[in-house]
């Protein structure tokens, strides 16, 4: 067992430390790279790195002896047919580099406590011929539907992890919220801090920015019911954690409806569906192959009941479509 060092191929570049490794070496548990990295076995140029550290292309990676055997088991199960049938049902778009899902509410993206069944465990359905399982760009809550970005291989990972982190993405979503915002339209720019709880995860506007992250989201009243609901255009510039729910619940002082975490009572209507109404309805994007790409996704059903009773009227749904570079805003 001997020391090895790697060059970061440009193909690798921007990716984290940690998924490099798991590409490399699928035999070494993430538990057994932490300890490396804490002891400094592990270096970039010769420098100590930690588990989220971004590769540059041309970059030595001192790698210590590392256990053999073979890669661990995926905390998955084997995709049933039925399952894989579902998924291929909601892929929008498909090309060579990307996939766009349009999620229903209720799947969860990831697993966690008492989850089993999840979109990232059941990935190995949208391989479609290719020889690596797509990867996921970015996330939405389990209650949240709408667009889900999926890349096809590491370069595509990469080129869009920079975009979404360079917010190079726009991310449109629509939400009904109950009752109207006091303001038709602004910006809302209120720091997130995350709380641990008994019951799981969960973020607070916070007044001091030294004890939060900043989060800043544009909004827009699309349509109203005095004094019941509003159609809201919401814009993020920022990606934390539950964003839209707090912003609406706590900076509008308007909570999503169904949205009873951050909500409570107050998030519910009599004679309406109880789900979160909250969703991914459009991605801008930079196409990691040139151009521009733009994706659209039509209501949930219990949304669409939800239009229906207040006299909300959604345009029609535009079809995926890929942009010239010179089209580009």
């Amino acid at each position: 067992m001997t020391i090895e060092t790697r060059i970061v191929a440009e193909a690798e570049a921007d990716t984290r430390l940690d998924r490099w490794f798991r590409r490399h070496f699928p035999q070494l548990t993430q538990g057994a790279l932490q300890k490396m990295l804490r002891t400094g076995q592990v270096r970039i140029d010769g420098r100590r790195a930690e588990a989220n550290t971004r590769l540059a292309a041309g970059q030595e990676v001192r790698i210590p002896p590392l256990p053999d055997g073979p890669p661990p088991e995926r905390d998955q199960r084997p995709v049933s047919d039925e399952d894989a049938a579902m998924l291929q049902r909601l892929v929008l778009h498909m090309d060579a580099s990307l996939i766009i899902l349009d999620k229903p509410h209720g799947l969860p993206v990831q697993g966690g406590p008492g989850i089993t069944r999840h979109l990232d465990g059941m990935l190995d359905a949208l391989r479609f011929g290719f020889e690596e399982r797509p990867r996921l760009v970015h996330r939405l809550d389990r209650d949240t539907s709408g667009l889900l970005l999926l890349a096809r291989t590491p370069v595509a990972a990469a080129f869009l992890a920079k975009e979404f982190r360079g917010r190079g993405v726009e991310k449109t979503y629509w939400a009904v919220v109950t009752p109207p915002p006091q303001i038709e339209d602004g910006r809302i720019d209120i720091p997130l801090a995350k709380l641990d709880g008994p019951r799981g995860e969960r973020m607070q506007a916070v007044e001091d920015p030294s004890e939060g992250a900043r989060a800043v989201t544009d909004f827009r009243t699309l349509d109203a019911v005095r004094g019941r609901a509003a159609w809201l255009e919401l814009k993020p510039l920022t990606g934390r954690t539950h964003q839209l729910r707090v912003h609406c619940a706590e900076g509008l002082g308007t909570p999503i409806l169904g949205d009873g975490k951050y909500g409570g009572g107050a998030a519910h209507l009599d004679g309406l569906p109880g789900e979160l109404h909250l969703h991914a309805r459009a991605l801008r994007l930079p196409h990691p192959e040139g151009g521009t790409m733009e994706a659209f996704s039509a209501l949930p059903p219990h949304m669409r009941e939800t239009f229906a009773f207040f006299g909300f009227e959604a345009p029609k749904t535009p079809k995926p479509r890929r942009l010239a570079a010179a089209a580009r805003r």
